[in-house]
């Protein structure tokens, strides 16, 4: 009898979702079931109705967002001509990942769960909502879940008589094989990155633009605790169009240090060659490594060795380690047991699998080279909020733990590093469109909540908006100092004086108690009720996601009750409908 066929369809943005896609799929191999593990919007949705048995896994972002890889999905699966009885066929779960504190927690899964059952889907479980609030993070929930789908599973399809389930410390056969040659066949051009003189237009992932970098310029004061860099890319020719509010990516690379002990700790020749075959029929290769390719482009520029690893890079460390004391303790941190000591060890201090597997020296040697695809995600490209013409403005991500060697942001360091000074650079990018669309009606007035950083999609929006005539511009702009990290302090104010815009400025280290811009909200509360009331404006936040966007909630809402006199209810109601109609958007980072 051919084997039951499970499909997990997955939506992440950071990679958690998939990392928790791809364990399903781990487990579903080990008891028997062909399993495929497919990104959301790379998945056909018309073939939905003939399957018989999914889990989809799907995170929530911003304020109640769905991910990149699933919003094509989602636009299709809410289409109001879909028939009620459409997925009738089909038993489904959901496992959601999401954060507590925010307040639209898990909503993608929860509305997900809702509408695969008005469609006529049958759920073998409620869903599962993975929060990274719980102590031992989003398998404090799913850990129970899972054991409860497979019996619901294995119920409907047990494991053929004869064969059992595969033990967790036996390793599944790796995705692909490396099949190293003697030599490559000369240069290939993506391991230069190289999308040439006549890039495909746009430029996308498979494809970036190698755009030259014009300028990189600290803009914060010298003795300011961050590094913010602006920095400057030629896009001559390269196809790319923008508008404000569409954020640039940028796939970082890892530095040469930590790719030469990498290759020592694997026993790797960084110059050796070699072809990726899947072991599967039909599994799609990584699309921008090369073939042939060097094992120092595929560690350089694929493998997320900086990342901090999870679980499930332990389970498989385990499994391939051929000493008893590191296998007993890598057993330890993959085990549902484990989970604290795993978070003391690597979550809490951020330590690198590159780190991990320096601690781990004689399993690092075994870890045969058909299984680092398996081990070691990808590196994700990291997205920009494009500050004007291809300028993007760059926090640069720094800070301390109990290691002794310093955290640092992968891409932003990077980028920090690079010296158009010193000699030609070239950065591949693309571009996609971001969280926040602004009115094209040139009476419309816009409310711009940009806290840092969060400031420089309002810089783009603002030129083009003074471009147009359109100078009913209000920003709301927070920093710690005057003089130290004030980004764009002179092209605010002379814009100030043509009339073209509104500044209110709140320096929260500037005076004994601390002013944010949700302060300065509430302190021009009238000007804020008669701009959305009385004249449509709308209203846009960027910035740090932790604390900020509740706070400027609040106010907001505690200037509807003030200026508007409106109850508790309905001031709640006011700022609901600013969202749904889009008169209230944010984009949001941790």
């Amino acid at each position: 009898m051919p084997s039951p066929r499970l499909l997990v369809l997955f939506g992440s943005q950071t990679g958690t979702a998939e990392d928790v896609a791809e364990r399903l799929g781990r487990e579903a191999r080990r008891r028997r079931l062909d399993c495929r593990v497919q990104a959301l919007d790379s998945y056909p949705v018309v073939n939905l109705i003939n399957e018989p048995l999914v889990v989809f896994v799907c995170a929530t972002t911003g304020q109640g967002d769905p991910p990149d890889n699933m919003k094509s999905f989602w636009r299709f699966l809410f289409r109001k001509n879909l028939l009620p009885a459409s997925l009738c066929q089909v038993a489904f779960a959901v496992v959601g990942l999401g954060d507590s504190s925010y307040a639209k927690f898990n909503f993608v899964a929860k509305k997900l769960h809702r509408r695969l059952l008005q469609l006529g889907g049958t759920a073998l479980l409620p869903v599962c909502l993975g929060d990274d609030q719980h102590e031992l993070g989003p398998d404090g929930a799913i850990d129970p879940w899972l054991h409860s789908l497979w019996e619901k599973v294995l119920g409907l399809h047990p494991v053929p008589p004869g064969l059992g389930v595969i033990p967790p410390g036996v390793p599944l056969p790796s995705k692909f094989t490396l099949q190293f040659v003697q030599e490559a066949s000369g240069p290939c051009l993506s391991e230069q990155h190289a999308a040439q003189a006549d890039p495909p237009s746009p430029p996308s992932e498979r494809r970036p633009f190698l755009a030259p970098m014009v300028t990189n310029q600290r803009v914060t004061g010298p003795s300011h605790f961050q590094d913010v860099r602006l920095i400057e890319f030629d896009i001559s020719d390269s196809g790319i169009s923008f508008v404000a509010g569409d954020v640039v990516l940028i796939p970082p690379e890892n530095t040469a240090l930590h790719v030469q002990l990498f290759c020592q700790a694997l026993g790797l020749d960084p110059d050796q060659h070699f072809t990726l075959q899947p072991r599967e029929p039909g599994a799609a290769r990584p699309a921008r490594l090369p073939q042939p390719c060097s094992v120092r482009h595929l560690v350089a520029r694929h493998l997320d060795i900086a990342g901090v690893p999870r679980r499930s890079f332990f389970e498989l460390l385990a499994c391939l380690s051929p000493h008893a004391l590191e296998r007993e303790k890598l057993l330890e941190f993959s085990s549902a047991a484990g989970q604290e000591a795993l978070h003391q060890y690597c979550s809490r201090p951020r330590r690198t699998a590159l780190e991990v597997l320096c601690d781990f020296p004689h399993t690092a040697a075994a870890i045969p080279p058909d299984y680092l695809l398996d081990l070691i995600p990808p590196i994700r490209p990291r997205a920009f909020s494009i500050a004007s013409s291809l300028l993007v403005l760059v926090a640069v991500v720094q800070y301390q733990t109990r290691l002794k060697e310093p955290r640092r942001g992968l891409c932003s360091s990077w980028l920090a590093s690079l010296d158009p000074g010193q000699g030609p650079v070239r950065v591949p990018l693309w571009v996609r469109p971001g969280a926040l669309s602004f009115p094209q009606e040139p009476s419309t007035p816009v409310i711009m909540v940009g806290p840092g950083t969060g400031v420089a999609p309002f810089r783009a929006a603002v030129q083009e908006r003074v471009a147009r005539g359109q100078t009913g511009n209000l920003l709301f702009f927070g920093c710690r100092w005057r003089d130290q990290d004030f980004y764009w302090e002179a092209e605010w104010r002379e814009l100030e004086k043509r009339g073209c815009l509104t500044l209110v400025t709140a320096f929260s280290r500037e005076q004994e108690r601390k002013v944010y811009v949700q302060h300065r909200l509430r302190e021009r509360g009238p000007l804020v009720w008669e701009l959305l009331d009385h004249q449509g404006a709308c209203f846009f936040l960027a910035g740090n996601a932790k604390d900020m966007p509740a706070a400027v909630s609040e106010a907001l809402v505690s200037v509807f009750r003030e200026e508007g006199g409106l109850s508790d209810p309905e001031a709640a109601a006011y700022l609901a409908q600013l969202q749904r109609t889009l008169r209230f958007q944010t984009e949001t980072w941790a």
